[in-house]
C-alpha cells in the first residue's frame, strides 16, 4: 500500500516536471488577470495577444527543428529583417498593388530569402562542419548588413496600404469593432505552424530529425542521410524566419533594416521553455507554442501594468536561464 502511494507521488512529480510550462502559463494568466483588474481578460486584449505571439511563434516553430538537431540558429532575426526589406522594396514599386496581389509579394521573397540563407547555414554546418553558432553568427552579420545596404540605411517607405492586408488586416467586423475581430496574421501563423508541426511529428523526415538529434552517428549507421537532414532543418528554420519577417513588415507597412533585432533570444527562450532540449533529440513544435504564449503573456501583462520595458528583457533572460536549468534537471532524472 505504501509502495503504491510512493509510486503515485512520483508520477505526479513527473507530470509536473513535464508540464511545467503549462503550469507557469496558467499562473501568469491568473496573476496578470488579477494584477490588471481584469483588463487582461478583455476580448480586445486577448485578440491582440494572438497578434503579439505571431512573429515569435513563426521563429520558434522553425527554430525547434534546429535545436532538436542539437544546433542553434542566432541568425533568424536578421534573415527575417532581410526578407521584410526585400519584400517592401518590391511592393513600393507596385503602386496599384491589390490585397490579393500583396500575398505573393510577401510569400515569394520570403521563400527565396529563406532558401538562400538557410541553404548557406545548412551547407556550412552539414558539409563544411562549421560550428552552428559560428555559421549562424556569420549569417546574422551578413543578413543585417544586407538589410542596411538594400534599404540605404533607412526604413523602406512609400508602400501601398494594401501591403498590410495579411499583417494588419482583420475579418469579422462588428458595430463594436468595425476593424474586425479575427486578425489575418493569426490565421496565417496557425496554418504555417500546423504545417511544420505535422511535418515534424507525422512524417519520415520528422523521425529522421529526432534520430539525427539524438545521435548523429547511430542515425547515419541506420541509413539516415544525416547531412541532408541537418541541411533541410536549417532551410526550414530560415524559411519560417523569413516569413516572420515579411509578416512583421506587413504589420508595420514598412521595411525596417533593424527589424527583429534580438528576437532570436525570444525564440530560443520560447522553444527551450516549451521542452525542446538544447542537447538535441527531443521537443515539439506544439509544446514550443506554450513557451511562445508564456513570453507573450509576460510582455502583454507587464505592458498593461505599466512596467518598464527594460524589465521585460531582464525577465526573458531569467526565463532562458530557468528553461536551461529545467532541461538539465530533466536530463539528470532520465539518466
Amino acid at each position: 500500500m505504501a509502495e503504491k502511494s510512493m509510486q503515485k507521488g512520483f508520477n505526479a512529480k513527473e507530470f509536473l516536471m513535464k508540464n511545467m510550462v503549462v503550469v507557469i502559463l496558467i499562473a501568469l494568466i491568473l496573476g496578470f488577470g488579477l494584477g490588471t483588474g481584469g483588463k487582461f481578460f478583455t476580448a480586445n486584449n486577448l485578440v491582440n495577444l494572438t497578434t503579439q505571439m505571431a512573429i515569435n511563434a513563426m521563429l520558434s516553430a522553425g527554430l525547434t527543428y534546429v535545436i532538436i538537431l542539437g544546433g542553434i540558429d542566432i541568425s533568424v532575426g536578421s534573415v527575417g529583417a532581410l526578407a521584410g526589406v526585400i519584400s517592401t522594396l518590391i511592393a513600393a514599386r507596385i503602386p496599384g498593388l491589390s490585397r490579393l496581389g500583396s500575398i505573393p509579394i510577401l510569400i515569394i521573397p520570403a521563400i527565396v530569402v529563406g532558401l538562400v540563407c538557410g541553404g548557406f547555414n545548412g551547407f556550412m554546418i552539414s558539409r563544411m562542419n562549421v560550428v552552428p553558432m559560428i555559421a549562424t553568427l556569420a549569417m546574422q552579420t551578413i543578413g543585417r548588413g544586407l538589410c542596411f545596404i538594400f534599404s540605404g540605411g533607412t526604413a523602406v517607405s512609400g508602400i501601398p496600404k494594401t501591403y498590410g492586408f495579411v499583417g494588419a488586416g482583420r475579418w469579422l467586423a462588428t458595430e463594436g469593432n468595425p476593424n474586425g475581430w479575427i486578425p489575418n496574421i493569426t490565421i496565417f501563423v496557425i496554418i504555417m505552424v500546423a504545417i511544420v508541426h505535422i511535418l515534424l511529428s507525422k512524417t519520415v523526415f520528422g523521425r529522421h530529425v529526432y534520430a539525427t538529434g539524438s545521435n548523429q552517428q547511430v542515425a547515419h549507421l541506420a541509413g539516415v542521410n544525416t547531412k541532408n537532414v541537418v541541411f533541410l532543418g536549417h532551410v526550414i528554420c530560415a524559411v519560417m524566419a523569413a516569413l516572420a519577417g515579411v509578416l512583421n513588415a506587413s504589420k508595420l507597412n514598412s521595411g525596417q533594416p533593424a527589424a527583429l533585432d534580438g528576437y532570436e533570444m525570444y525564440a530560443i527562450a520560447a522553444t527551450v521553455l516549451g521542452g525542446t532540449s538544447l542537447t538535441g533529440g527531443s521537443g515539439s513544435v506544439g509544446r514550443a507554442m506554450f513557451g511562445v504564449a508564456v513570453i507573450a503573456v509576460i510582455n502583454n501583462g507587464m505592458n498593461l501594468m505599466h512596467i518598464d520595458s527594460y524589465w521585460q528583457k531582464v525577465v526573458i533572460g531569467a526565463i532562458i536561464l530557468f528553461a536551461v536549468i529545467l532541461d538539465m534537471a530533466q536530463k539528470k532524472r532520465k539518466n
